[in-house]
């Protein structure tokens, strides 16, 4: 019988321990899971690349490893953050010499959900918080904002990936079922303060995003009670009135609505808020201490 079509492995006495050395080096090899990446089979040759070390202190017999090595080319896409709890589990079923199709079932569906998990907690919260608070610190001119940024999130990455490896594969299967039981609920709350923190950064960063134009509205007496002075309607004040912040909300959702519903790039958001930045500017739109660069009907108020 050929290796690719194997179900069980020829040796199926339980392997030693894989030692701890072993498990550090697919730990940081697990960090180049997406260099191979392809539509294909998407992170599988990262995968492999990582596993092989422990599958080959694992699977001394060479038909055996070759079926091994065969199976982990399987299509795969999780987060590459929490790879290492696949890992570490997916390990501790090839050390005990589990049936091969029971291993990549195992595999495949415990992979899958992570990976919503994953962006739930770094893609959504952790990253977003991180860079909110460090990017207004380099904004000021302090070094400390990219370097506090580096220590938070390549540390709470590594913490992950060790402390995942080395959870999951001491747990062996029993990890499928914890991960599992609460996968729903846990994503869900994840994502819910994912959506906050998404909130609280248009406000931050947006904030500065205001409207310039001014309607005139008749004239006054001034203070001195001769001079007539003219009157004007802040369009922006009455916005604040309404919901502060609008337009940047209103520009996230425009994002929003050309990436999901119209296939748009990021590239092509970028470009178009340059468009509307630079018009705005001439024309006079958007506040600011400046003077339209072409005569408009309404007065910019700065």
């Amino acid at each position: 019988m050929e290796s690719n079509a194997m179900t069980t492995y020829k040796d199926t006495t339980p392997a030693a321990r894989v030692d701890n050395k072993t498990l550090n080096k697919m730990v940081w090899r697990s960090m180049q899971l997406q260099a191979a990446f392809n539509y294909e089979r998407m992170q599988s040759a990262g995968w492999l690349w990582a596993m092989l070390p422990g599958l080959q202190k694992i699977h001394t017999n060479k038909d055996d490893l070759a079926a091994s090595m065969t199976h982990n080319m399987d299509f795969l896409n999780t987060h590459p953050f929490a790879v290492t709890f696949v890992m570490g589990m997916v390990l501790s079923m090839e050390q005990q010499k589990m049936d091969i199709q029971t291993i990549r079932s195992v595999r495949i569906s415990t992979a899958a959900p992570l990976g919503g998990i994953g962006d739930a907690l770094f893609w959504y919260t952790l990253i977003p918080i991180t860079a909110g608070m460090t990017a207004n610190m380099a904004i000021d001119g302090n070094m400390m904002g990219p370097i506090l940024y580096f220590i938070i999130a390549f540390g709470a990455e590594m913490a992950l990936r060790y402390g995942l490896m080395y959870w999951s594969y001491n747990l062996g299967t029993k990890a499928v079922s914890m991960m599992t039981a609460h996968a729903k609920e846990f994503t869900h709350a994840a994502s819910l303060l994912g959506v906050f923190v998404v909130g609280a950064l248009i406000s931050n960063y947006g904030g500065g995003t205001h409207l310039g134009i001014s309607i005139p509205n008749g004239q006054t007496v001034a203070e001195d009670g001769k001079t007539m002075v003219d009157v004007f309607i802040n369009i922006q004040e009455y916005l604040d009135k309404i919901l502060p912040c609008l337009i940047p909300l209103l520009f996230t959702l425009m994002c929003y609505f050309l990436i999901k519903k119209k296939n748009w790039t990021p590239t092509k958001c970028i470009g178009l808020f340059l468009v509307i930045g630079i018009v705005g500017a001439i024309f006079g739109i958007w506040g600011g201490d400046y003077t339209p660069l072409v005569p408009v009907p309404w007065n910019v108020v700065a």
